[in-house]
């Protein structure tokens, strides 16, 4: 969606559009929740709502104008490693050695995939993978902060109000990045990329979102960002579709991401 987003939309128009449309939506259906909302909880919802959201949204979007979709989807895999250490090093979270090993094992994973990448399509610029791995960690950080400082906030609640500390920027950088100019709106890709853009904030923002946060809430951050184990299928199909080229050596890079992530949420075993 993403991908064809930018079609017809510049990645700073394009994620300025993501978040006005989604945050108007989640308003539009959840704005009750906001009562419900302490004000001591408001700091952590605009912190939640600037690494899980705003952030994320631009970074994937200029890191597409680059790289395949599908390699996007797989460095998302990236993120259970990063929850892990951010809630070893911030949140006080230890961790066993196999996770330790899951880890190195990942970010090696991740490596090749990025060299495999940037040999089988020399035309593109690799470096801006680092974007995606940027945005991974900036998703670790959100799960982290959900799970230990927004608790007792619904998870509808806690949707809509990453989304109002976020909006007000949003706005601003519609007419600032050009959205609203002419010859962008006269377009040859203005509407079908509007379409996916809006597909796009309903199934994978404000949907995704909500789901996303009651995940968190009833089980651990690295259990729940475990969901990203199903993002690169869904994206190298989609990609494939398209007629992006995704070859072996690509596909063994991913599977050792995936070994690394396995290993990173095995239990630790309890000492005969």
């Amino acid at each position: 969606m993403i991908k064809k987003g930018l079609e017809g939309f510049a990645p700073l128009q394009l994620g300025a559009l993501r978040i006005v449309i989604a945050g108007s939506l989640l308003l539009l259906i959840g704005f009750r929740s906001l009562k419900t909302i302490r004000s001591a909880d408001w700091k952590w919802l605009a912190l939640s709502g600037f690494v899980g959201s705003f952030f994320p949204m631009f970074l994937f979007a200029f890191a597409e104008t680059e790289i395949d979709s599908g390699v996007t989807a797989v460095l998302n895999s990236l993120v259970p490693l990063f929850t892990l250490f951010v809630g070893l090093f911030i949140f006080g979270i230890s961790f066993t050695k196999n996770q330790l090993l899951g880890v190195l094992i990942g970010l090696f994973g991740a490596s090749l995939l990025v060299i495999f990448g940037s040999s089988m399509n020399p035309g593109q610029n690799y470096w801006y993978a680092g974007l995606v791995v940027i945005a991974t960690f900036c998703y670790a950080c959100n799960a982290n902060i959900i799970k230990s400082k927004l608790q007792g906030v619904s998870p509808m609640g806690i949707a809509v109000g990453n989304f109002v500390c976020i909006l007000l920027p949003g706005i601003l950088l519609l007419p600032l990045s050009g959205t609203l100019n002419s010859n962008v709106i006269n377009g040859e890709f203005f509407w079908s990329s509007l379409g996916y853009i809006v597909t796009l904030c309903v199934i994978g923002t404000c949907i995704a979102k909500v789901l996303f946060n009651k995940l968190i809430q009833i089980s651990s951050p690295v259990f729940s960002v475990s969901v990203t184990y199903l993002i690169p299928i869904v994206g190298i199909f989609w990609g494939i579709l398209d007629g992006e080229a995704f070859t072996i050596k690509q596909l063994g890079a991913s599977l050792l991401i995936l070994a690394g992530v396995y290993l990173v949420n095995q239990k630790k075993k309890k000492a005969d």
